[in-house]
Order: C-alpha cells, then structure tokens, then sequence
C-alpha cells in the first residue's frame, strides 16, 4: 500500500490537505514557518520540566520521553493514565502554555473544521532514532468533543491512523516538520500511533522528532 502523501510534492506543499478519516484531516505545513519559535518555546519549557521516560501502568519504559505545558499535564506511571496540575518531578505547576502554542492550535483547529477550540494543555513528545508510539485513543480528556490537535517538528515520522478498533487497520502516512493533523467529531476515538522514527539529522531540530499534541483536557 502507498502512504498517503507520497504520491507527488503537489500533495507535500504547505496549504494542501490530505483527509485521513471523516473528520481528521493533515494540514500539510501548516507550522512551516513557525518552526524556529515553537522550538525555542520547547527548550524553555524543558528547562523548567525535563524531558522524562514515563513507564506504563504494566511497568514498561516508554521509547517516547515526554513533557508538558499548560493547566495539566499528561501522566503514566503505576497508576494509571491521567492528567495532573502538577508536575510530579518538581511538585510544581507545569509551564505556562504559550500564547503561540494555542494560537496555532486554535488556527489549525479552526481550518480542519473545528471551530471554538481552546486547548488548556500541550503534551510534547521527543523522539529518537528506534522510538515510536504503538496504537491508542486519547481518552483521558473530559470533554471528548473537543479535537486533538498534533503538530510535527523536526525528523520526518510515520503516522499511522486507524479505527475506533484497535485492529483497524490504519493508514500510514509520513508526517515532516510542520505538518499538523486535526481530528475530533466521528473520529475522535480513533486509535492513532508513530511507526519507529529512522535515524537522521534535522536542520534545527537535530537528530530528534518533536510532537506537539494539544488538548482540552480539564
């Protein structure tokens, strides 16, 4: 099967859009040309709570490591899966969500066809050579009405985006900096996952994968 995306740069270019599911779409470069600001956003929030490894409910060390940003951030540890106001490896609120973060979340938002979104937390995903992301839904959030909102930075990823099943098959998709996929409404649920990030080098990101992933979560 042919991902979707790789059939020609008409389809690469910054303001096409690829439909991945009813309701999900990929805004392709969407944060092109914010790349420089949200990466700099991203050291000054991984300056006052550090990229971590999270483990699993069943004990596994997650390839993925993971901060956040905003009223809560997104938790994984023994107990569960949840959202917290604090950041429980400096027992203080997490950073600020930027105004940047949620003006772009908002935009995109808005031109996949969700209008009013107002996102209170951002997890930020790093990514290196090996990690990936197995299939899951997003539902740890309150209000499942309201869209994800994913932002790719840096190494190119494939994404893979499937059904409200977990043995749906999904699609594959390569996702490049500045590529941003929105999804809610009849696909809010659907299982979603990154294929293993290859080895390379970015420009400006260097040898990472950065995934920003906004929600409303309280």
């Amino acid at each position: 099967m042919t991902p979707l995306g790789c059939s020609g740069d008409l389809f690469d270019a910054p303001g096409a859009t690829t439909p991945l599911a009813p309701q999900a779409l990929l805004l392709h470069g969407f944060a092109l040309d914010l790349e420089a600001d949200l990466g700099e956003w991203i050291g000054a929030i991984a300056a006052r709570s550090p990229f971590r490894h999270m483990q699993t409910p069943g004990g596994q060390r997650m390839s993925v490591a993971m901060t956040s940003c905003g009223a809560a951030g997104w938790i994984s540890d023994a107990r569960g899966y949840r959202y917290e106001a604090l950041d429980p490896c400096r027992g203080e609120p997490w950073p600020p969500l930027p105004e940047l973060f949620s003006a772009l979340a908002r935009r995109a938002a808005t031109t996949a066809g969700f209008a009013g979104f107002d996102p209170d937390a951002c997890l930020i995903n790093r990514y290196q050579s090996g990690a990936r992301m197995s299939l899951h839904q997003d539902r740890d959030e309150r209000d499942l009405a309201q869209p994800i909102v994913s932002v790719s930075l840096g190494l190119t990823a494939t994404f893979l985006f499937g059904g409200a099943r977990r043995s749906d098959r999904p699609v594959r998709v390569p996702l490049r900096s500045g590529d941003v996929v929105v999804w809610g409404g009849v696909s809010r649920l659907a299982h979603h996952g990154v294929g293993p990030v290859a080895a390379g080098a970015h420009p400006r990101f260097g040898q990472y994968r950065f995934n920003l992933t906004f929600r409303r979560a309280r």
